[in-house]
């Protein structure tokens, strides 16, 4: 993928010392049942430093007190649910690990986010606070990333890349029960700069390695 710049707060590190990943977590809250898949995306403030403007699955980083290791990341992906679509009762243990990615080392601010599925529970509807999230919406992968393409909904590279692991499935059943006992790697995109251009290589793919 080709970018002729950095997203939002994403600033390329050209001090050449490294920034260590920060600890975080992400929510892709599902709904449909058996029917149909649809996942929620909200929009982050145009005012905040990183990612402003950006539509993201809730979530953010791991806190101090939350501890270390998966169960700290299960403990902030249900926080963050609350406190950004106002989501409450996803039990941390429930949550069904996705994937795990690592910000590219040439990127300034840093993070080591585990994505986890969850099913809304019944009854239950996203209120976003209108502060640190401004807009809310539920999307089919496919139709988010028509909307991006068009130029209505801005996401960036992680977003993009897993809408389009979601994109196949039919329904949010088939993506739980694919996804369920599922080994989950993680993902470290690498940044690759040519003349004007930056290009974001996902492992395996011609001139990740040189």
């Amino acid at each position: 993928m080709e970018i002729d710049r950095p997203g939002p707060g994403e600033d390329l590190n050209t001090t050449g010392s490294e920034t260590p990943p920060r600890q975080a977590a992400s929510v892709i809250l599902l709904r449909g049942g058996d029917a149909m898949l649809e996942l929620l995306l909200v929009q982050r403030t145009p005012h905040a430093r990183f990612m402003g403007g950006v539509w993201v699955f809730p979530g953010g980083a791991v806190d101090a007190h939350e501890g270390q290791g998966d169960a700290a990341h299960r403990l902030a992906a249900v926080r963050e649910l609350e406190e950004e679509a106002g989501i409450s009762g996803v039990k941390a243990d429930g949550l069904v690990k996705f994937s795990r990615w690592i910000t590219p080392r040439m990127v300034t601010i840093r993070f080591d986010t585990h994505f986890f599925l969850a099913p809304i529970p019944s009854g239950q509807e996203p209120v976003i606070d209108g502060d640190e999230i401004v807009d809310m919406g539920w999307f089919t992968p496919q139709s988010a990333l028509d909307a991006h393409a068009a130029g209505d909904l801005a996401l960036v590279f992680p977003t993009i890349k897993h809408l389009e692991q979601l994109a196949p499935f039919d329904s949010a059943v088939a993506l739980m029960a694919y996804a369920t006992g599922r080994e989950v790697l993680p993902v470290e995109p690498r940044v690759l700069i040519e003349g004007e251009v930056a290009r974001v290589l996902l492992p395996g793919e011609p001139g990740y390695d040189d």
